[in-house]
């Protein structure tokens, strides 16, 4: 079984990267549902207490506690397919990026996804799903969460980048061969490998 993390900053693409996955049978499995699912048995909104939930689990069980509880899930849905391959939408930090390394070795693979600021603000907005989407300063302020919880750490230690700034259908071309699925036969890798290594 290949297991495929994606890692990238508010809008930078891993939505579009799980529908991707989906549109070729490959099962997708969400970090943050995990946590929307604690919210629901604390009888709390989600939509509210997200951030909040996620910071008690890590308190509460370990900075690893939400790889931790998405390793079954992962498991399930590789058991419930006929593909060799899962991806796990949302990995933030190196502690969870050193949970799944260690449960499943060479056959992880974190797929950094990245976008520039401005162009990610823009398809926020464009997405509005949220007021938020729409407000500059608190994609900035919600970048610097991110980065605080390790997101920064976790994208330099990826084993393959995509850079999604060109068309959508560019973009789905490289997941896919990411995802090594059918695409556009013949065409230029746009996928490149980190041959930085990893940071201690």
């Amino acid at each position: 079984m290949n297991v495929i993390g994606t890692v990238g900053l508010p809008g930078s693409g891993k939505g579009e990267a799980a529908n991707v996955a989906e549109a070729a049978d490959i099962p997708v499995v969400v970090m943050g549902d995990v946590i929307r699912a604690e919210c629901r048995r604390r009888g709390l909104d989600p939509a509210e207490h997200h951030g909040r939930i996620a910071r008690a689990l890590r308190e509460e069980e370990g900075d690893d506690a939400i790889a931790a509880r998405t390793l079954p899930l992962i498991r399930e849905a590789a058991a419930e397919s006929d593909r060799d391959a899962v991806l796990v939408d949302g990995l933030r930090s190196t502690v969870e990026l050193e949970r799944f390394r260690e449960a499943f070795g060479d056959d992880f693979t974190l797929v950094a996804i990245r976008a520039p600021f401005e162009l990610r603000a823009d398809r926020l907005d464009a997405r509005g799903r949220d007021d938020s989407d729409s407000d500059l300063e608190a994609l900035r302020e919600r970048d610097a969460r991110e980065i605080e919880l390790g997101l920064g750490d976790t994208l330099e230690r990826a084993d393959v980048e995509v850079d999604n700034t060109g068309t959508l259908d560019e973009f789905r071309s490289r997941v896919r061969e990411v995802l090594e699925v059918d695409g556009d036969a013949g065409g230029e890798s746009t996928a490149t490998t980190n041959t930085g290594g990893e940071s201690a």
